[in-house]
This record gives C-alpha cells, sequence and structure tokens, in this order.
C-alpha cells in the first residue's frame, strides 16, 4: 500500500477539527457551568443579605423587647411601694388625727 499524502492530510484535518469542536464543546459546558455557579452565588448572597436583615431586626425586637421589660419592671415595682405608702400616710393621718381628738377632748374636760 501506498502512502497518499492527501489522505493523510485529510485524516489530520478532521482529526484537527474533531479536537476544536471538542474544545469548543467543553469550553461552552464550562462557560455554562461557570454561569450556573455566578447564579447560584448570587443567589446565596441574596439570601445571605435578606437572612442578616431579618437578623438585624430580630435584634433590634429583642432590644425593643428588653427595654419594655426593663420598664414594665420598674412600674411594677413603683406600683408595688405605693401600697406602703398610702398605708403609712394612713397611719401617720390616724396617729395625728389621735392626737388632735385628744388635745380637743382634753380642752373639753
Amino acid at each position: 500500500m501506498k502512502h497518499d499524502p492527501e489522505v493523510s492530510r485529510e485524516m489530520e484535518q478532521s482529526l484537527t477539527n474533531m479536537l476544536k469542536d471538542e474544545l469548543r464543546l467543553s469550553e461552552e459546558e464550562a462557560q455554562e457551568k461557570q454561569q450556573r455557579a455566578d447564579l447560584a452565588l448570587l443567589e446565596a448572597k441574596s439570601m445571605t443579605s435578606q437572612y442578616q436583615k431579618e437578623a438585624e431586626k430580630c435584634d433590634s425586637g429583642m432590644d425593643s423587647c428588653e427595654a419594655a421589660r426593663e420598664k414594665a419592671e420598674k412600674v411594677v415595682g413603683e406600683q408595688r411601694k405605693l401600697p406602703a405608702i398610702w398605708e403609712l400616710r394612713d397611719r401617720e393621718r390616724e396617729w395625728r388625727e389621735g392626737i388632735i381628738r385628744s388635745q380637743v377632748n382634753q380642752n373639753f374636760e
């Protein structure tokens, strides 16, 4: 068999074209994968941002709740003191009225 340079060139050209096609397909596949990865990254960043905002709202709500709880505790503490204050005032008033009554009674005797 004779070695035909034309056939050899065509085979070489065909092999080169096949390799080019395979390389092009590999590049396209890599680009598609990169695009999917980029989209997934953007989605992850968006979700992270959303979760961060929700966490900040939660923290703010917790701070507000804690401030309201502290204020309520203070009010309850002040409310608990009132009966004792009124009782003390009543006792002082009764004591003063008792003194005044005894002085009035002494003056009428």
